[in-house]
C-alpha cells in the first residue's frame, strides 16, 4: 500500500504531495511551512522513513519554496524524527539544497547543516557528515563546492587528527579552485576554520591557504581575506605576526583595489589590537596615515571611523604629531561623507589628549565642523559633545554651538529637525538651566507649531524629557503656561498639539499642577468643534486619571471633573469620540475603584 495512505483516509504525505504539486506557489510554501506539524502527526518512524525521503527526492521547486525548506530543516527538526541520534538523516535533503543555483538557498542550507552538526555524535560526523562534506567539496558544479566552505569549521574540533588533516587538505583545494566563487567562499570562511586549528597547523596550513587567497587575482576574493588576517594575527604572538604576516599587512593596505583598502580601513582597529602595541607603533601608524590620505573617499570614510579606537593604542605625542594633522585635513575634505564620519568620531580624541591639548589642537576643528554646510556633519558633532564637555567644558563651544543648533532646527528637511530635537535633552544637561532658558527655550516651544506631525510629536516628547532634566518647578514656570496658551489658538493644529502635549508631559508633573493649571484647559477643549480634538481630549483625560487616580487626591479629581467630562463625551454625536470616551471612562473607573 502507498505509505501516504492509511485505510480510506488520505495520509499526511499524500496531502503534502498534492499541495507541493499545486501550481500555486503560496500553497506550496504553506505546505513546507507545515512540515514540522506533518512530521509530528506521522511520528518519528514514519517521518524518517517517508517524509525525509520524499523531501529529498521530490522537491524541485521555486527558490522561495526551497529556501523555506532549508530553513525548516534547521529548526531543531531532529526532534520530529527521533532525536539527535537520527539527526544525520536530515543531511540528505540539505545536501541537495546545498548544490542548487540560488545563493540564498545554498546559504540557508549550509546554515541548517551547521545547526545539525551541533547535535551529531563523533560517530555520526565520521560516518555521515564527513562523506557529505567530501561529496560537496568535489562536486562537479561550483555551487556545491562553494557551499562546502562553510561546513569545515563546525566539525573540525570534533574529529580525529587524521580526519583533521584531510579537512585541511580539502580546504586548501577550495582555496586553489579554478572558480572565483569557490575561492571567495574559501576566503569568507577561512577565519572560522583557522580559529579551531592549533598554532602549529595555523603556521603550516592556515597561513598557506591565506597567502594564496590574499594574492588572488580577483579583488572580490582578496577583500574577504582582511578578516582572515585579523583572525590569524589573533592566533599568533607579536613576533610571529611580524615574521609571518607583515608582508601581507602591507599588501592589503596598499592594494591596487580600493575595495580591499576599504576593508583594511574598516577592520584597522581589530587588526591593530591583534598585532600588538609594538608593531602598531613601529609599522601601522604609517599605514593608517596612508589610509586617512587615500585617493578614494570611501577608504577615507572607513579610516576616519577608526580614529579614536586606533589612537587609544598610541601615546599622546604620537597622536598630536601623526593623527591630528590628518584630522585637520579631513575637516576640509571634499566628501561630505568623509566629514560626517570624522564628525562622528573626532570627539573621541578629546579624552585621549586631555584639556590643554584638546583646546589647542581640536577646539577649532569642532567649531569648524559645527558650521559645516552638510547637516549630518553638524548633527554628529552635537550628538557626541558630551565627551568634549567632560574634558574642556561646554562654554568654549557654546558660542558656535548655538548658531549650529538654530540652523539645524530650521533645516528644510524635517528629519534633520527631528534629529536635533532628540539631542536637546542631552544638550540641556550639558548647558545648564540658565543658558538653556535664555537661548533654547523659545526654540523648543516653536517646534510645537511645526507643519510636520512627527516634529510636533517629537517636540512634546522633548518637553517631557526636559521636565525630567530640570524638574517639575521649571516645567511649571517655563512650559505649562505656553502649552496652556496654545489651547486657545484659532488654528486647530495648535489646539491639537496642546492636547497631545498634555498627555505626553502629564506623567512627569504633579497633581497640583494638573488640577490648577492643566485640567481646565482640557475640559474647555472637550467642547471643541473639531471631533479629532474631542476624542484626543478623552484619551488625555484617561492618561490623567490612570496616572494620578491611585492617590486620594487624584481619585477626588477624577470623580469631580474627569468622570463627568467623559460622561458627556460618551454621548457625543461623533462615533470616534463616543468610542474613545467610553474606553477612557472604563479605564478611569477601574483605576479609581481598583
Amino acid at each position: 500500500m502507498d505509505p501516504g495512505f492509511q485505510g480510506d483516509e488520505i495520509g499526511p504525505i499524500a496531502l503534502l504531495m498534492d499541495e507541493l504539486r499545486s501550481e500555486d506557489v503560496q500553497l506550496r510554501l504553506n505546505a513546507i511551512r507545515r512540515i514540522s506539524t506533518i512530521a509530528l502527526a506521522l511520528g518519528p518512524d514514519r517521518a524518517r522513513d517517508e517524509l525525509i525521503p520524499f523531501l529529498q527526492d521530490s522537491v524541485d521547486d521555486e527558490d522561495e519554496v526551497l529556501l523555506a525548506l532549508a530553513e525548516e530543516l534547521g529548526k531543531n527538526f531532529e526532534e520530529y524524527i527521533g532525536g539527535p541520534e537520527w539527526a544525520h538523516v536530515l543531511l540528505g535533503p540539505l545536501e541537495n539544497l546545498s548544490a542548487v543555483e540560488e545563493t540564498l538557498v545554498r546559504d540557508k542550507a549550509a546554515e541548517s547543516i551547521t545547526k545539525v552538526a551541533a547535535v551529531l555524535s563523533p560517530q555520526q560526523i565520521e560516518q555521515s557528515y564527513i562523506p557529505l562534506l567530501k561529496r560537496l567539496s568535489h562536486g562537479e558544479w561550483f555551487t556545491s563546492r562553494t557551499s562546502s566552505a562553510a561546513l569545515y569549521a563546525p566539525v573540525y574540533s570534533k574529529v580525529s587528527p587524521a580526519i583533521q588533516e584531510e579537512l585541511r587538505k580539502g580546504y586548501a583545494a577550495l582555496g586553489s579552485d579554478d572558480t572565483p566563487m569557490v575561492r571567495r567562499a574559501a576566503a569568507k570562511w577561512l577565519g572560522a576554520f583557522v580559529k579551531d586549528m592549533s598554532k602549529q597547523h595555523v603556521l603550516s596550513d592556515g597561513l598557506a591557504i591565506y597567502r594564496r587567497l590574499q594574492a588572488d587575482d580577483q579583488d572580490s576574493v582578496r577583500l574577504l581575506t582582511v578578516e582572515d588576517l585579523v583572525v590569524i594575527a589573533q592566533q599568533l604572538s607579536p613576533p610571529e605576526v611580524k615574521e609571518q604576516l607583515l608582508k601581507q599587512i602591507r599588501q592589503s593596505i596598499s592594494d591596487k583595489s580600493w575595495r580591499v583598502r576599504y576593508m583594511a580601513a574598516s577592520h584597522f582597529n581589530a587588526l591593530s589590537e591583534a598585532v600588538g602595541v609594538e608593531l602598531v607603533r613601529e609599522e601601522l601608524v604609517g599605514h593608517y596615515v596612508q589610509l586617512l590620505k587615500d585617493n578614494e573617499a570611501e577608504v577615507r570614510t572607513a579610516a576616519a571611523g577608526q580614529i579614536p579606537g586606533f589612537s587609544k593604542l598610541l601615546e599622546r605625542d604620537v597622536i598630536i604629531a601623526r593623527i591630528v594633522p590628518c584630522v585637520r585635513d579631513l575637516c576640509q575634505d571634499s566628501s561630505q561623507h568623509v566629514r560626517a564620519a570624522l564628525a562622528n568620531q573626532i570627539t573621541g580624541l578629546a579624552p585621549l589628549l586631555g584639556k590643554d591639548a584638546t583646546i589647542e589642537h581640536l577646539l577649532q576643528l569642532f567649531l569648524h565642523l559645527l558650521k559645516d554646510e552638510f547637516p549630518e556633519v553638524r548633527l554628529h558633532v552635537i550628538s557626541k559633545l558630551e565627551q568634549v564637555n567632560e574634558v574642556i567644558g561646554i562654554q568654549l563651544l557654546a558660542e558656535s554651538l548655538l548658531p549650529a543648533i538654530v540652523e539645524l532646527a530650521e533645516d528644510k528637511s524635517w528629519r534633520v529637525r527631528q534629529a536635533i530635537i532628540e539631542y536637546i535633552p542631552l544638550l540641556a544637561t550639558q548647558l545648564g538651566k540658565p543658558f538653556f532658558d535664555e537661548q533654547l527655550g523659545n526654540l523648543c516651544m516653536s517646534w510645537l507649531g511645526d507643519t510636520v506631525f512627527s516634529i510636533r510629536e517629537a517636540a512634546t516628547i522633548n518637553l517631557k524629557k526636559l521636565t525630567e532634566v530640570f524638574g517639575v518647578d521649571w516645567a511649571r514656570a517655563a512650559i505649562v503656561p505656553r502649552i496652556v496658551n496654545m489651547g486657545a489658538h484659532p488654528n486647530y493644529l495648535y489646539r491639537m498639539t496642546t492636547v497631545q502635549a498634555i498627555a505626553t508631559i502629564a506623567p512627569s508633573l504633579s497633581v497640583d499642577i494638573i488640577r490648577n493649571e492643566i485640567l481646565d484647559v482640557l475640559l474647555h477643549l472637550a467642547a471643541d468643534p473639531i471631533p479629532n480634538i474631542r476624542f484626543n481630549v478623552a484619551k488625555s483625560l484617561e492618561v490623567l486619571a490612570t496616572t494620578f487616580g491611585t492617590t486620594d487626591e487624584g481619585k477626588a479629581l477624577s470623580k469631580q471633573k474627569i468622570v463627568p467630562a467623559l460622561e458627556i463625551l460618551k454621548n457625543d454625536l461623533d462615533a470616534d469620540v463616543q468610542y474613545f470616551a467610553t474606553h477612557a471612562l472604563q479605564r478611569t473607573m477601574a483605576t479609581i475603584e481598583g
